[in-house]
């Protein structure tokens, strides 16, 4: 198992898939799954039952993980960079 260079906060871009394009915050990462969560990116919906009688269900959107492959760092000025060059914070 490789090391992770992504870090919880990091701007990525995704490069390949469903959303490719697509920037956002790392919002969690998985290391020992080789995955990460990307606000706003493979977001899907989950059907909730109600909790007491009478109460509505609900249908509640959140991301779910894509592989680390699937992710390059973005820098300041909006390029994005390869996974072993991390930007140099300024």
């Amino acid at each position: 198992m490789s090391k992770l260079l992504v870090k919880t906060g990091d701007h990525v871009a995704v490069t390949s898939g469903q959303d490719k394009g697509k920037q956002g915050k790392v919002l969690q990462t998985f290391p020992k799954l080789g995955r990460v969560v990307v606000e706003g990116v493979n977001v899907n919906k989950r059907h909730l039952r109600s909790q007491k009688r009478g109460e509505k269900g609900q249908i509640v959107e959140f991301p779910m993980p894509i592989p680390v492959s699937r992710v390059q760092f973005v820098g300041s000025d909006g390029k994005t960079l390869r996974l072993n060059k991390r930007p140099q914070a300024s």
